[in-house]
């Protein structure tokens, strides 16, 4: 997927499309990191981006399950990556709830259809009564963008890697005089994930 978004027919299409490609820039934080350094914390904040991509997965999975009329489920501790969950772990989840999003919202007629508020939730208004599906898209559109960014910066604290660089580099873009696609660092005995991965 390139650095934007190609013309989008309608507005349906418009909604998946962005939301697609902020997973898409999220994924490439952790392009060519170790199942180590994607639980590294170097930023005065506790979070990794191993643990960004596991939140932000629940919580897309959750707010679909919430428009499937499934209730509110409790995410637990999703900030942690447990013992042994990898990268690839992360990824194939991700895309899983990507493609249920994507079929969910395919078989869904109208975009302004409710999606009851669940109660009980002290951060959940409690004057309203229903959001749409659309409000409900452009939600995780704005969830997965605040967290790409906070991805962004612990990525470049880790090893000085930036996003366009990193896309080139998982794009196979050619080197040019204004940009360098991104290579991972000499380092003897350190193996890189990013070898056949293309978030």
């Amino acid at each position: 997927m390139p650095g934007l978004i190609g013309p989008v027919a309608d507005e349906r299409e418009g909604l998946l499309d962005y939301l697609a490609q902020q997973r898409y820039v999220l994924c490439l934080a952790a392009y060519g990191l170790t199942d180590q350094q994607i639980r590294r914390t170097p930023t005065v904040s506790s979070l990794s981006i191993g643990g960004i991509l596991k939140h932000v997965c629940r919580t897309e999975r959750i707010w679909i399950d919430i428009v499937c009329g499934l209730g509110l489920t409790d995410p637990g501790d999703d900030l942690r990556l447990a013992p042994g969950e990898t990268l690839a772990d992360l990824i194939g989840e991700y895309e899983r709830v990507a493609t249920r999003t994507e079929e969910v919202v395919a078989d869904i007629d109208d975009l302004g259809r409710p999606v009851p508020v669940p109660r009980d939730v002290p951060w959940f208004p409690d004057d309203v009564d229903a959001w749409s599906v659309r409000w409900v898209l452009l939600h995780l559109i704005e969830e997965t963008a605040r967290h790409a960014g906070h991805a962004d910066i612990i990525r470049e604290s880790i090893d000085g890697a930036t996003a366009l660089p990193l896309m080139a580099a998982a794009e196979g873009w050619p080197q040019t005089p204004w940009l360098s696609p991104w290579r991972p660092p000499a380092r003897p005995g350190q193996r890189s994930n990013s070898a056949g991965w293309s978030p």
